[in-house]
């Protein structure tokens, strides 16, 4: 079989609903292409019949590949899994709930034969989302924006497409604590972005949940941004200086007037603030140990329990940039 131009890196967990239409809208639109594809599948330790229907359909289209993890590892981490075991030398991450409509697949393929490293898909209406999820993701990103010197657009997800020079960059970014969004714009590279109108999804329900949504976020902002540490040095002078300006007022009014000083309820509600304030801080600081010790744990990213379609063992991000040789790269036209 050909190597694979085009690989397509589809995470699933608990798709059963989804994937006979998935491998369904999928299959005509890739061999328009007229290249040869891979579907790389990795089921994320679904608990229903993902698996099994995956490879009902995999013995039906042996272009079809599977990675079955041990557990379930979250869909970053999946979506990691996927790109370390894409073989094109065009990867394009897509959803298995035909969120991400398949036809936008010819279109980024054509804008990356012009040139482009990555082509994102830039979602032009969020009319499926409720307004209080649209309004929070559109603060967010605007936060991210600030508070960090990595340009993560707004409205793009992980649909897109990853020309093989960046694949093999994101394959040897060690980090466990995996914000995609992230990961993606941080290589660089010349973008091109592509819009569309994400589709119903096509059955099942999301398991993304406001708990996970919210935890997702602050692996976003801790992820990339040193911001919330740095912001408590300027706390910190802002409430000294403004300790010692009460100080002085105080001061000014019992000297020269003979005014008591205020009593027990001021004092109370200052001893509370300021302490709530010391809390919060520790709860940043803690976030990010958190994160230091997962990184230092030095464990493997994920842990693939089997895997179909695949002669040579899965490729595992390097320890580091700087420590690992720069994996063969496809020069093939």
């Amino acid at each position: 079989m050909e190597p694979p131009v085009v690989s397509i890196v589809a995470p699933a967990y608990n798709e059963a609903e989804n994937l006979a239409a998935f491998v369904q809208a999928m299959t005509p639109v890739l061999d328009s292409l007229g290249e040869p594809w891979e579907i790389v599948f990795v089921d994320d330790g679904s608990r229903d019949d993902t698996l099994g229907l995956l490879l009902a359909a995999r013995a039906a289209d042996p272009r079809l590949k599977i990675v079955g993890l041990a557990r379930n590892f979250g869909k970053d981490v999946a979506l990691s899994a996927g790109l370390a075991h894409a073989r094109g030398r065009a990867v394009i991450p897509i959803d298995c709930d035909l969120q991400h409509p398949p036809e936008l697949i010819p279109p980024m393929v054509a804008k990356w034969r012009a040139g482009a490293d990555m082509v994102v898909g830039v979602r032009t209406r969020r009319s499926e989302e409720g307004v209080v999820r649209r309004t929070g993701a559109g603060m967010y990103y605007g936060l991210m924006r600030r508070m960090t010197n990595v340009e993560i657009p707004p409205n793009v997800g992980d649909f897109r497409l990853l020309d093989r020079k960046i694949v093999d960059v994101i394959n040897q970014m060690p980090e466990r604590c995996r914000f995609m969004k992230g990961i993606f714009a941080w290589p660089g590279f010349k973008t091109e972005t592509l819009a569309f109108q994400a589709n119903v999804r096509a059955g099942g329900r999301s398991n993304w949940s406001l708990w996970k949504l919210w935890r997702f976020a602050l692996d976003g902002l801790f992820s990339f941004s040193t911001v919330p540490l740095k912001m408590w040095t300027y706390l910190g002078g802002l409430s000294a200086l403004g300790a010692f300006i009460y100080l002085m007022i105080t001061l000014v009014q019992k000297i020269c007037f003979g005014i008591t000083a205020p009593g027990y309820a001021s004092l109370l509600i200052v001893v509370l603030f300021f302490n709530g304030l010391l809390l919060l801080s520790n709860g940043i600081q803690g976030e990010y140990i958190a994160r230091i010790f997962e990184e230092v744990k030095g464990r493997p990213l994920f842990v693939v329990g089997n895997k179909w379609g695949f002669d040579e063992p899965a490729v595992r991000p390097a320890p580091a940039l700087s420590d690992a040789e720069p994996p063969a790269r496809d020069t093939a036209s």
